[in-house]
């Protein structure tokens, strides 16, 4: 595989956020390496993009729940001779319910994909971006890293936090060597995500001013990496929650995100 063009790792490519970013980078001119756990899902859209772009896609299905995973891919790249230009850490998910209401691996497998794996990736990977002086990663979090955490989905909101000051810092530490660090915060996006969680109807109740398409979502997440933005959160109505949750004291911002997140939390004791 040549490397005339730039190569973006997607994680989490089969669906959603992260096929949208799939689609619009090979729009841009970039080679793909798609990973998610669906290998039939990820043929498909490599044979779309092949097909609508003439760019070249490399499937390496994994599961980043494996914690011997994101070495493993980076080998896998590593013996195809490729190198990634672009990090899009995407892979997620929800757990609802409560902390005390999951079993332990549930959560550690959570905490795998959604915290080890997108730090190892930006571990492995950035010593290259670092050495041919060129290098864009993005770590999507959520709108839910700027604002309380809730009852239910215990960790969802904590390992978002997370993300946004990983990539504040990964960010400033690289930012003379022209690797840029963003992470993309979202608001309620149309995606897979709420069918497994299994909170489709709850979320079905939200007015419709609440949600952005996943297009729209990647289309300010690149702009905002490109621009060198070290955090972005998408969409007006996102920016305006997070502004008015930054201005209210503390006790009443956590009262109004428990009042807001019955609408759409699932929470069982």
């Amino acid at each position: 595989m040549s490397q005339d063009r730039p190569l973006s790792l997607v994680t989490g490519a089969s669906s959603g956020i992260g096929a949208a970013f799939a689609q619009a980078l090979a729009a841009r001119g970039h080679d793909l390496v798609l990973t998610a756990r669906r290998a039939d899902r990820l043929e498909a859209l490599a044979e779309s993009l092949r097909q609508s772009h003439a760019c070249q896609v490399t499937v390496l299905a994994a599961d980043l729940a494996a914690p011997a995973a994101p070495k493993a891919l980076c080998e896998a790249l590593q013996q195809r001779g490729l190198a990634v230009d672009w990090l899009i850490n995407n892979a997620g998910y929800g757990v609802p319910g409560s902390f005390t209401g999951n079993a332990w691996q549930i959560h550690a497998d959570f905490l795998q994909v959604l915290l080890t794996a997108p730090t190892e990736l930006a571990w492995l990977l950035l010593p290259g971006m670092r050495e041919r002086g060129y290098g864009r990663i993005v770590n999507v979090a959520s709108l839910a890293g700027h604002v309380p955490g809730t009852a239910g989905h215990t960790l969802y909101a904590a390992s978002k936090s997370y993300l946004i000051r990983f990539s504040e810092s990964l960010a400033l530490e690289n930012r003379d060597r022209n690797v840029h660090v963003c992470a993309l915060c979202p608001g309620f996006t149309y995606s897979e995500f709420h069918d497994v969680t299994g909170t489709r109807t709850l979320m079905n109740k939200l007015p419709g001013f609440m949600w952005q398409s996943a297009e729209a979502v990647v289309a300010e997440g690149i702009a905002a990496v490109e621009h060198g933005d070290a955090v972005h959160v998408t969409g007006r109505v996102n920016r305006t929650i997070k502004a008015i949750f930054k201005l209210v004291p503390d006790r009443l911002a956590r009262a109004l995100s428990a009042r807001q997140a019955k609408r759409y939390r699932q929470f069982d004791e």
